[in-house]
């Protein structure tokens, strides 16, 4: 059952029964009012009808005591049983005459005779209507008021349903959409994010969803990169020790030649001894080279983090590297306010060399290579310390930054491949990282990410 279902629910259960009590309740007082106060204009026409019937019944027996008075009508002798019930009941009461209806007829009754008269108008059943209609009517309008107040009832509270059922929606719909996500999440899809306009405390869970699927994203990334790196590194390793295996009978084969090189002999087998010598010897370098540059890669010395003065650090740095590159132009540029870092101080200087020397071929003659150390914020809230290196070279191809960080792949002619990958693994041993961002003068921009000092934060 859905968390909307359930919600509709409770609010059903929540209202039917002081609902029905408030029905129950108010109809009783309705009942009780009309009861007491009937409509106005119906009791004043009853008021009107029945002193209009008074009114003609004591016309009607003045008329008829006129007309016996005068003689126009005889007494009558009683033989109904009707009419002698009423004449025992007459000379009982010791009364002198009395008027009473028997039927359609007015009865005179005055001494020991009885005059009788017709009434055109059959007041018994005037009496017996009137009472009727204020009966119809007090239950006409009841039954109408009590109709129209369930109805209202009944349309408020379904109207109220509607609005619960519509929050609910809004109310229930981010954390179905917040489960989904999360599902989606433990299936593996680190790239899920959750879009709302919620605020309070779903729109918190939700930004809180988000964060943690980004770190989750960015820690994997990072373990697949370590992962990745620490399969190079076995490799490394193991070209290393073939490479040096080879070294020593091919030094020492080169060493003869040259030794017995002033031995009398051919002089074209003298040149070719010399050609075969420097040709030997290059690769002999080139194989150093590859040998130091995957030693380099492979090799874990322990990190020992400390807290350093990256202006200062980088400041020296491009001292060091400004004499061999004269032709570039170098900007520092310090916010206020930086804290110092926690970091390996060489893993942090080889950082530095391989970024501004990239920077600097980058630039090439008249080039401008900017660097500039500032106080950051990851997204997981934590306080870091930024370097920036940005040179004003071509920029990067598509294909470099698809494959910029991957070991032994070079884009430069004497490049190893090696360099941004260990520069890499160096920001992560920090508890850092290294990221391509856009470049302000023109070509490739980098951004070292290191933790900040707390003591200075």
């Amino acid at each position: 059952m859905s968390l909307r279902t359930r919600l509709a629910l409770v609010f059903v259960a929540a209202t039917l029964v002081p609902l029905g009590a408030t029905l129950w309740l108010a109809s009783i007082l309705i009942d009780q009012s009309l009861r007491l106060r009937p409509p106005n204009q119906l009791t004043s026409l009853a008021e009107s009808l029945e002193k209009t019937g008074r009114e003609y019944y004591r016309q009607a027996c003045e008329q008829l005591k006129t007309d016996v008075g005068s003689g126009k009508l005889q007494a009558v002798r009683p033989e109904t049983p009707e009419l002698k019930q009423l004449v025992e009941d007459f000379r009982s009461s010791g009364e002198t005459e009395r008027f009473a209806r028997n039927g359609t007829e007015l009865v005179y009754l005055a001494g020991d005779n009885v005059w009788e008269a017709p009434l055109p108008v059959n007041l018994t059943q005037l009496a017996e209507q009137i009472a009727n209609a204020r009966l119809t009517a007090a239950r006409d309008l009841r039954k109408g008021v009590f109709g129209a107040w369930w109805l209202l009832a009944a349309l408020i509270w379904l109207f109220a349903l509607g609005l619960v059922w519509w929050v609910a929606t809004r109310f229930s719909r981010p954390i179905v959409n917040l489960t989904a996500a999360m599902r989606a999440l433990a299936a593996g899809n680190f790239r899920i994010r959750v879009e709302h306009d919620q605020a309070g405390e779903i729109g918190l869970a939700t930004d809180a969803f988000n964060q943690t699927a980004s770190e989750l994203e960015r820690n994997r990334d990072r373990l697949v990169y370590l992962t990745q790196l620490a399969s190079w590194q076995v490799l490394a390793r193991k070209m290393a020790h073939e490479v040096k295996n080879s070294l020593t009978p091919i030094r020492l084969t080169v060493e003869e030649m040259v030794a017995r090189h002033d031995e009398p002999d051919l002089e074209d087998r003298k040149a070719f001894l010399a050609q075969a010598a420097g040709i030997v010897t290059d690769e002999i370098e080139s194989l150093e080279r590859r040998i130091r540059a995957f030693s380099e890669f492979s090799s874990e010395p322990p990190v020992c983090p400390e807290p350093l003065d990256l202006p200062a650090l980088v400041e020296e740095r491009i001292a060091f590297l400004r004499t061999a590159h004269p032709e570039v132009r170098y900007v520092v540029e310090t916010a206020k306010n930086t804290p110092s870092a926690v970091a390996d101080q060489d893993l942090v200087k080889g950082i530095l060399v391989n970024l501004l020397e990239n920077a600097a071929e980058a630039a090439g003659d008249g080039g401008k290579i900017l660097a500039k150390v500032a106080p950051a914020e990851s997204s997981d809230g934590a306080r870091r310390v930024a370097i920036e290196v940005h040179d004003s070279g071509p920029g990067l191809s598509e294909m470099a930054r698809k494959s910029l960080f991957q070991p032994t792949i070079s884009f430069k002619q004497r490049g190893m491949g090696l360099g941004l990958s260990i520069a890499r693994k160096s920001a992560l041993l920090s508890g850092g990282d290294i990221l391509l961002i856009a470049g302000e003068l023109g070509g490739a921009g980098f951004r070292v990410l290191l933790p900040a000092d707390e003591r200075t934060t």
